[in-house]
């Protein structure tokens, strides 16, 4: 049998002429992350209706809540267009339910059916009333018990399930993260994915001086981050040359400098050709040496595409909270260096001069090098089904 979810837009009625055009978005989006079922979608400017087996009914709920630009989540009951179905199958539901209060809220969509809403309001409250110990409460009460009056049947419902909101994941184009394997980067990535920008990660990788299980920690990350997108790849730069380069001939204070303007320059030149508008990463104002005003300044001098910093003015307790909602946290927290931390010096240079960086990069070839990385760039698109599988 049949049901129907329905899916209530939030933010996206915010949008006017352009409002067909994120619900399309997020039809598609949907259509995608339910590849596995067997659906079929009807929209609307104001709502969407999902049918799909009722076996499968709350595996679909579940992963609708991971899917954004979507404000809440209801599963209806269906029954026969009929007073007497209606009353018969509305006791049903409200036996099942804990309630003192309620209220009647019916949508009439087909005009056809012979009694007003707020005339059906009443015949279904009174019906209520007479079967139920409970009383109605217009104004706060503990359930609504929703009425939908539609041309090929009528829907009914009492619960919403939260969504996640934001925008249809992919309605403002693309853009590259750097993904490391910290806490920071993998919630810049889902702040993005919230604000409708579809991702690819880049990670960079040293072996052998970072490991494996670093390299399988990220893709981890990636594929936890996957369920809010469905489309995710993850490009992995073979980094070692350039950071032994980097570790040869630049001051030891400037390492970290050198190493991220040069990152950035991958990051432009790699996303330019993924058709990336932005970079995204998950620097966070002051809390590293790397991340204050000036070396944000000197490190993003070499590039022209703009650089998105979605976690910049959270504080770290802030950023852990979001991990641990989007289910980040515990991956990040594994003991896995990257190649940001192998090579960190004791004391690294807080307010870089430009002029400084510039002549410690003369010092190497560091452009063939960086040809070198794009051109052998792994890139990882199967993730485990069950992520957990990676460590």
């Amino acid at each position: 049998m049949k049901h129907l979810i329905l899916i209530k837009y939030g933010e996206l009625t915010t949008k006017k002429a352009n409002r067909k055009v994120f619900i399309n978005m997020l039809a598609k989006n949907i259509q995608m992350q339910l590849r596995n079922y067997e659906i079929k979608i009807q929209k609307d400017r104001v709502r969407m209706y999902i049918e799909v087996e009722e076996r499968y009914i709350k595996e679909v709920a579940e992963i609708l809540t991971h899917i954004f630009g979507i404000h809440s989540i209801v599963i209806c009951y269906p029954v026969d267009t009929n007073t007497d179905k209606i009353k018969e199958k509305v006791l049903e539901l409200l036996k099942e339910v804990s309630f003192h209060t309620f209220k009647v809220a019916t949508k009439r969509a087909d005009k056809s059916f012979p009694i007003p809403s707020m005339e059906f309001n009443n015949v279904i409250g009174g019906h209520v009333l007479k079967n139920i110990d409970c009383k109605v409460d217009v104004h706060d009460p503990d359930i609504i018990l929703q009425i939908e009056i539609r041309k090929e049947g009528t829907y009914i419902y009492t619960d919403e399930i939260q969504g996640i909101g934001g925008y249809p994941v992919g309605i403002q184009g693309k853009g590259m993260l750097m993904l490391s394997g910290g806490i920071d980067s993998p919630v810049a990535g889902y702040m993005a994915l919230k604000r409708g920008v579809d991702i690819e990660c880049l990670y960079f990788e040293s072996p052998p001086h970072t490991s494996l299980e670093a390299k399988n920690k990220v893709i981890k990350l990636a594929s936890i981050l996957n369920q809010y997108s469905g489309s995710i790849k993850v490009h992995v730069v073979p980094f070692t040359k350039i950071q032994e380069a980097i570790y040869k001939n630049v001051p030891d204070s400037y390492i970290i400098t050198i190493m991220r303007r040069i990152m950035y320059r991958i990051a432009e030149q790699y996303g330019k050709k993924r058709k990336c508008k932005i970079i995204i990463n998950g620097e966070s104002i002051g809390q590293v040496a790397s991340q204050t005003l000036t070396s944000m300044s000197v490190i993003n001098e070499v590039t022209n595409m703009p650089v998105i910093r979605p976690v910049a003015c959270l504080d770290k307790l802030e950023i852990i909270e979001i991990a641990k909602k989007i289910g980040t946290y515990e991956t990040s927290i594994l003991p896995f260096e990257d190649c940001c931390t192998i090579f960190l010096p004791k004391h690294p240079v807080i307010h870089p001069e430009l002029n400084r960086a510039k002549e410690y990069e003369s010092y190497f070839d560091y452009e063939s090098l960086i040809d070198e990385c794009i051109c052998n760039i792994e890139v990882v698109t199967d993730f485990c089904k069950n992520y957990e599988d990676l460590l």
